[in-house]
């Protein structure tokens, strides 16, 4: 039995809901551990989620609800009074708690909403709830809702639970020392694939009008000891990922470069370090340090959103565009940078919007994440989406349909974009060919015109695997109906299709091995000359699996230059692939560099 149940009910199983995690440890402080969590994901039944809830037999159950999860969360909060009727059923997290009132009137079976940071509040339940029932015995939910009328920070219903009044029991005061949050994983498990997310602060103090975090600007930091015992304990548990959800972790240089620092001394070789940060006011002594960093410790996301000016300034960014660019570029690659833009934002029609793509694009992020503006309530956004005619979605995501800037059709074909910038970039499958084919035409025009052809063709109404992507690229490639042929050459011609072909030639048997080839590649293959390579590169041990495990073909330019364009002539690659050691990366060596002994196996 759980008598405070916190459910949580996940995007997906390798997901960690932190905030569950931490209410319950918070109040297990109070004395008896009396709350404690469980989780769910959307991808279960109704049934099977409230079997759960069932089987713990909580008389009060408690919600963490974001976005992805509401609608699954509303849809069995009235079951969970049916089959629990002496249930005490709350929710808390930013879709109830940033608009408590209109959530409760749409949730007629919710009898309270936690609004604002939870901790305390939740804690001061618990203490209600252990001192109700050492005073009762037998718990009522009438009597205890009238006891919770003392806990600070709640939203309930008015006199004998009328749905037309509502009752506020006044402000919670904030946890200023985080240090008093206890650590939200006393038990690490599945550490290889779950995700564990950490906060190292709380607030934001930046104004961003689409964004939730700009309601609350009192930012509080954890100490950097805590920090640094808390990623000890990740890195011996040996997690995979850990995800900091600082909304800006780059605040104060001394102390994030010291987490970093930390990190980096005490790497266990395995575990990767999520950051969201500003990139615009990393230090010289953070760039500098981060060209130390190797590969597989840390990733950034960073948010560009839009360079026109003009849209940045209506929503409170007030960003140096040129100063982004310039700390974006000085970031290694080996650390692995996500990208954002948002499509919808005040003043960004299709034109303005694919400058922004170009640019950011022309920076070579490792992803690009196409967001569509969202308009949460209780932002600035949403009242000046209002006024200004936005017409966005009725339910969550709460995404933008249409602005005065970007009809719902240009929405839509951006959507089509976001679809091939995820399976020609992001994927990164296809990464010589669409470099090329961007710096060539123009990283907006290809993805743009390419997404236009696909939409006439009916091709997003067909199933897509990377083999399929692969194909219709070298359709367009090829010109074959006329049609095609124009998508890519609009900057006067500079896009060589028979380069690009190469290219993607490349690229495919880069992946790995194949069992045959499609009829779009030409193989140009000699087994003995194959043989000879294998030999001069360290020799063949086993003949069946070198060969299994590699491959050779002749290009007409060096597809690993950084111009193959300026390199024609004919060029035999050999490709090595990982097989059976998942830890291996697949190579690319041009055998004449083997032939002459200028690389190692």
């Amino acid at each position: 039995m759980i008598p405070v149940l916190l459910a949580a009910v996940n995007a997906c199983y390798n997901h960690t809901n932190l905030a569950v995690r931490s209410l319950a440890l918070y109040a297990a402080g109070t004395g008896k551990r009396t709350a404690d969590f469980r989780e769910w994901t959307i991808n279960q039944s109704a049934g099977e989620i409230l079997r759960g809830i069932a089987e713990e037999q909580p008389n009060i159950v408690l919600f963490s609800t974001y976005i992805w999860n509401a609608a699954v969360i509303q849809n069995i909060i009235p079951d969970i009074k049916k089959i629990l009727p002496g249930v005490i059923i709350g929710a808390g997290g930013p879709e109830a708690g940033f608009n408590p009132q209109n959530f409760l009137k749409k949730n007629p079976a919710l009898d309270f909403i936690i609004y604002g940071e939870g901790e305390k509040t939740v804690a001061e339940i618990v203490s209600a709830y252990n001192l109700y029932m050492e005073k009762n015995g037998s718990f009522f939910a009438k009597d205890f809702l009238l006891e919770m009328k003392s806990v600070r920070g709640i939203f309930m219903r008015g006199a004998n639970g009328s749905q037309n009044s509502l009752l506020f029991t006044g402000e919670q005061s904030l946890i200023k020392d985080l240090s008093l949050l206890p650590f939200p994983y006393p038990e690490i498990t599945d550490p290889d694939n779950r995700i564990y997310y950490y906060e190292s602060s709380r607030g934001c103090p930046f104004s961003c009008a689409y964004c939730m975090s700009s309601l609350d600007r009192r930012v509080r930091f954890m100490p950097a000891e805590r920090v640094f015992q808390d990623i000890q304990r990740f890195l011996d548990a040996g997690v995979r990922l850990v995800k900091f959800v600082d909304r800006t972790y780059n605040l104060k240089p001394e102390r994030y470069i010291s987490i970093w620092k930390y990190i980096l001394s005490h790497h266990n070789k395995k575990t990767m370090f999520h950051f969201e940060i500003e990139a615009e006011f990393l230090t010289d002594e953070a760039l500098l340090f981060l060209k130390t960093v190797p590969p597989g410790v840390m990733q950034f996301e960073i948010g560009v959103q839009s360079t026109n000016k003009k849209t940045l300034c209506a929503v409170g960014r007030s960003q140096n565009v040129e100063t982004l660019f310039e700390n974006i570029a000085q970031i290694p690659r080996t650390i692995h940078s996500h990208l954002d833009l948002i499509a919808g934002l005040p003043f960004e029609d299709l034109k303005s919007f694919g400058k922004s793509f170009d640019l950011t694009m022309e920076l070579k992020p490792d992803a690009l994440q196409l967001g569509f503006l969202k308009i949460l309530h209780g932002t600035e956004m949403e009242q000046y989406a209002k006024k200004n005619g936005w017409t966005w979605m009725e339910q969550p995501p709460y995404e933008t349909l249409s602005t005065p800037y970007l009809p719902y059709k240009d929405i839509l074909h951006l959507k089509d974009v976001e679809t091939l910038v995820d399976a020609y970039w992001n994927s990164g499958a296809f990464s010589k060919t669409i470099a090329y084919i961007g710096r060539t035409a123009g990283f907006w025009n290809c993805f743009s015109g390419m997404a236009e052809y696909a939409r006439r063709t009916g091709v997003f109404s067909a199933p897509r695997r990377e083999q399929f992507w692969f194909e219709f690229l070298a359709h367009i490639l090829s010109g074959a109906d006329g049609e095609t042929a124009a998508i890519l050459t609009n900057r006067a011609g500079k896009m060589h299709s028979d380069v690009a072909k190469e290219l993607l030639r490349f690229d495919f048997i880069s992946a790995g091995k194949k069992g045959g080839f499609p009829p779009w590649y030409t193989h140009i293959y000699s087994k003995d000359a194959h043989r000879s390579v294998l030999e001069q590169n360290g020799g063949i041990r086993n003949a069946r699996l070198d060969f299994a495990y590699s491959d050779l073909d002749t290009f007409t330019v060096n597809p690993m230059a950084e111009a193959p364009e300026e390199t024609r002539g004919s060029f035999r690659i050999l490709f090595l692939y990982r097989g059976r050691n998942p830890e291996a990366k697949n190579r690319q060596i041009l055998a004449e560099e083997i032939l002459r002994g200028k690389t190692t196996p």
